[in-house]
């Protein structure tokens, strides 16, 4: 892999552009939550921002250990974020509290029989940093869930295949190592990098990279602070 920068003209092709350009969403955010506890720097985990020979953008994360979490709790975690969950005798809707200031809904499309998981399709509304240049709202696809990880994939505009969500997490001293990426771009062949641009520049680019980068560090470390609680009352 090769880290690099983007830069470039802006592609011929504007009808694929226009195909997977990201839904509209409303100006007003809700308010943040007001939680008792400071979430994590960008510094305290390892992050890299790289690029393929095939032109696809790879964002990775390799998180500071998840104290008093276990592997166990992590999957109970993404079969349970509906409901809600206490924050100082108030509640609050658990995915918007999992980051008190970016998340805005987080709903499901589709439940396979017997409970969520690999099969689920939900919709997740975010907005990184707060910023509306950095908005997220697709429906997703899980494709794993498991004691080893998470993963799902990410629809532009009804169209898979675009994006690539993988998350694994392994038991060590005091709790978890938690790693996850986003990997932007098809799987297409190497004389098509022009094409990943493109889509990249519409759909989500290096500075959106970057925000999420600091916004999965963040949501992440705040696991720590109310999943164990959530989790042993409800098991």
């Amino acid at each position: 892999m090769r880290r690099a920068s983007i830069h470039g003209r802006a592609s011929a092709h504007t009808r694929l552009v226009l195909l997977l350009e990201s839904p509209r969403m409303p100006a007003a955010l809700p308010e943040p939550i007001p939680v008792p506890w400071t979430m994590k720097p960008l510094a305290s985990a390892e992050t890299t921002l790289d690029f393929d020979e095939r032109g696809r953008m790879r964002a990775s994360i390799v998180h500071d250990v998840l104290y008093g979490v276990t592997p166990e709790m992590l999957v109970w975690w993404f079969r349970n974020m509906r409901g809600t969950v206490d924050i100082e005798g108030r509640a609050y809707p658990r995915y918007r509290v999992w980051h008190p200031r970016d998340h805005v809904e987080h709903r499901y499309e589709k439940t396979p029989p017997g409970a969520d998981g690999v099969g689920s399709v939900f919709l997740i509304h975010e907005v990184l940093g707060r910023d509306p240049r950095y908005r997220v709202n697709v429906l997703t696809d899980v494709v794993r869930l498991d004691e080893g990880g998470f993963a799902h994939r990410p629809r532009f505009h009804g169209v898979s295949g675009m994006a690539a969500m993988d998350y694994t997490w392994r038991r060590v001293p005091g709790g978890t190592r938690y790693e996850n990426s986003i990997t932007i771009g098809p799987n297409l062949p190497r004389g098509l990098a022009f094409v990943q641009r493109a889509l990249r520049r519409v759909a989500f680019d290096e500075a959106h990279a970057r925000a999420w980068l600091l916004h999965n560090v963040e949501e992440v470390g705040n696991l720590e602070h109310f999943l164990p609680g959530l989790f042993a009352a409800e098991r």
